[in-house]
């Protein structure tokens, strides 16, 4: 079950550290090459928060950094050293645009395609994923999981969860705070932990 990936060049870990316990997923909440572009200019081009893998919407898979690397993308957790952290492309939360049918996110990207209908964290629409991108996950933290022998389990939902950090495992950002909104109700968990199940046995 490989995935190809391609690699993206020029990004600086903060070390490195081969003991991998945890995968922690993410979103961009912007579009995925504007993402890539605000890791090199923000923060003064310091590259912090970078994560080891972006997948894009149509399922390609970019390498950010070596796995056994870490950055500060958990700075305020003693775990960053032991997580790998794979980020999506989405576009987060949705509003509607009051001129015309479409939808506009955070910061302004225009969305016009399906979206996803829940109340959750005070928004109501959301950027669904697509299928190549979870085809494209599902592969990753399989491939991840065996070759770090990181449990094939996870939370399996999106809400806040104590001492998240120990967990050893597959979660999300919005397991470690209620103030962020990745990964959405869009994700479709009954579908990934369908995967590690079949693949554990």
């Amino acid at each position: 079950m490989q995935t190809e990936i391609q690699e993206l060049t020029g990004f600086n870990s903060v070390g490195r550290w081969k003991n991998k316990k945890q995968i922690l997923l993410s979103h961009t909440s912007r579009e995925g090459g504007e993402y890539v572009t605000s890791l090199k200019t923000r923060h003064n081009g310091e590259y912090k928060k970078v994560p080891h893998y972006l997948i894009r919407k149509d399922g390609r898979v970019f390498q950010l950094l070596d796995p056994e690397d870490y950055s500060d993308y958990l700075k305020d957790y003693n775990n960053q050293k032991q997580t790998i952290v794979i980020t999506l492309e989405n576009l987060g939360w949705l509003k509607k645009n009051p001129l015309n049918a479409s939808y506009i996110n955070w910061i302004g990207n225009i969305y016009s395609e399906g979206v996803y209908e829940r109340k959750w964290r005070s928004h109501f629409f959301w950027d669904p994923y697509t299928d190549s991108q979870m085809e494209s996950l599902q592969k990753l933290v399989v491939d991840l999981c065996e070759r770090f022998e990181i449990p094939k389990t996870c939370i399996g939902h999106n809400v806040k969860v104590d001492n998240v950090e120990f967990y050893e495992g597959i979660v999300t950002r919005s397991n470690y705070s209620q103030n962020v909104t990745d990964l959405s109700p869009a994700f479709d968990y009954e579908e990934l932990l369908k995967v590690l199940e079949n693949e554990s046995v």
